[in-house]
């Protein structure tokens, strides 16, 4: 059994990343940490790109963790100190109508995987810019990053609902290397 695990789910919005992080925290008996609770202050606010690294590096730092989230920008924290990658390359017919639903669902009210004091909301230029762009804008930059995970990562792609189902019933004995 090993000591330490440190696990990085990553994908786009809508795919599942809090659920499947939360889901392995609780199998594994790892703590979660969600990086959109970490990056948003109170009404929606973007913390200085300084503060957001600091949470993550500080985060990042302890000897068990499951995080969730993309945030390319303090990757090499987590990459470095990670042992696991799990991305969620879900088609768009699957996340964004997650992510539409989701934001229907939890209109006005806060959830605990994006801060305290940030109700859901609903924009328009997010579902458009953000979510539907996916593929286009980031797809292929976390396909190269997958690919060229460093040698002591262990790396894993789900690219539907039935594999992650699959991966979820196989925990947590999944994420052992000797078991592939």
């Amino acid at each position: 059994m090993r000591s330490q695990r440190r696990i990085l789910v990553m994908g786009p919005p809508g795919s599942g990343k809090s659920t499947l992080a939360r889901i392995i925290g609780q199998s594994l008996k790892l703590p979660v940490v969600h990086l959109d609770a970490l990056f948003w202050n109170p009404g929606w606010v973007q913390p200085e790109a300084s503060e957001f690294r600091d949470k993550v590096a500080t985060a990042a730092l302890q000897d068990n963790w499951v995080m969730d989230g993309d945030y390319t920008a303090c990757l090499d924290l987590r990459l470095q100190r990670a042992d696991t990658a799990i991305w969620l390359d879900l088609p768009r017919s699957v996340y964004f109508p997650r992510a539409l639903w989701r934001s229907i669902k939890n209109y006005g009210r806060e959830r605990d995987d994006v801060g305290i004091g940030n109700r859901e909301r609903f924009e328009f230029a997010f579902f458009r810019d953000w979510v539907w762009t996916y593929p286009t804008r980031a797809r292929a930059k976390q396909a190269a990053l997958m690919a060229a995970l460093p040698a002591d990562v262990h790396g894993m792609t789900l690219r539907t609902r039935a594999e992650v189902t699959n991966f979820i019933t196989g925990l947590p004995g999944s994420l052992d290397r000797s078991a592939k």
